[in-house]
């Protein structure tokens, strides 16, 4: 049998928890690094107050959530 001291033996056992939780932790992130994109027709410019923001309905009419203002999508973006 191994003898062991409590304080040692506590020790190797948060050092192990450790190690795991960051070993989880660098797989899941690898997994979460997803390359975002967004389309360019779902983004909205106000030519009233200059916003800028997203609208993912394929409208060729949007409000702009800032000033309220009828905003309509241009041929070319």
């Amino acid at each position: 049998m191994i003898n062991v001291d409590f304080s040692v033996g506590i020790a190797v056992y948060v050092a192990l928890v450790l190690i795991g939780i960051f070993f989880l932790w660098l797989f899941t992130k690898k997994s979460k690094n997803k390359d975002l994109t967004l389309d360019s027709r779902y983004i909205w410019f106000c030519s009233i107050c200059t916003y800028t923001y997203i609208n993912t309905k394929e409208d060729v009419i949007s409000v702009c959530p800032r000033c309220g203002n009828y905003n309509k999508k241009s041929k070319n973006s």
